[in-house]
């Protein structure tokens, strides 16, 4: 497998991270996270190599880190710094890659662009990670029109969280995305709780 996903989601706080680290585990594939805003306590390409189990050499460094946990093009500001974004297409690797965004698709990486606008340069399938709580049928559908007007193929989605049959179902014959799987709430999380659960509610298969 050769394949570049781009992992993104519905909102910050979700879960993707722990699914881009389970999915990179999965694959034998390299992570990379090109911005990365917040390095207290970890940053997400350290929790990637906690969960995932990858080799250092798997874990790509971040075009841009920022001390601040903010939105990037603000946590940029503050720095001083502006973001090029010809500094964050994806990087060639032997295998397969996964990229992880930051936040949501409308996340701006500086006041003039925003995260889907990269994903619509890259062209690059998009996995979009979306809770299965309340609220998660609006975010999602308006998640999957914001990549749809924009032309970013789409994967499919992955949910994160405790199972709600109708929101994932309803999600998915709206949005007409497939469904990849559903993430459980792991306690505790750590890497083979992590390898145990994917193998258990995702098929790899869809990702080749």
């Amino acid at each position: 497998m050769t394949r570049t996903f781009v992992v993104t989601g519905t909102d910050t706080g979700i879960g993707k991270t722990v699914f881009a680290a389970a999915l990179a585990g999965a694959l034998g594939a390299a992570y990379w996270k090109p911005i990365q805003s917040g390095l207290e306590p970890d940053t997400d390409s350290a929790r990637v190599k906690e969960l995932s189990g990858l080799p250092d050499g798997k874990i790509l460094a971040e075009a841009y880190r920022f001390e601040a946990a903010l939105s990037p093009h603000r946590a940029a500001e503050l720095e001083d710094i502006t973001i090029d974004a010809a500094k964050i297409n994806p990087p060639a690797v032997d295998g397969p890659l996964v990229i992880e965004g930051a936040g949501g698709l409308m996340v701006p990486i500086k006041r003039e662009m925003l995260f889907v606008d990269v994903f619509a340069r890259w062209e690059l399938p998009v996995i979009l990670c979306a809770r299965t709580r309340l609220g998660t049928i609006n975010h999602s559908l308006l998640s999957i029109e914001a990549l749809r007007q924009r032309q970013v193929p789409i994967l499919g989605i992955a949910f994160i969280g405790d199972e709600n049959t109708d929101n994932e179902r309803t999600i998915c014959e709206i949005g007409g995305v497939k469904r990849l799987g559903r993430l459980p709430r792991l306690d505790p999380l750590n890497a083979d709780a992590l390898r145990a659960a994917f193998a258990a509610n995702f098929r790899l298969e869809d990702f080749a």
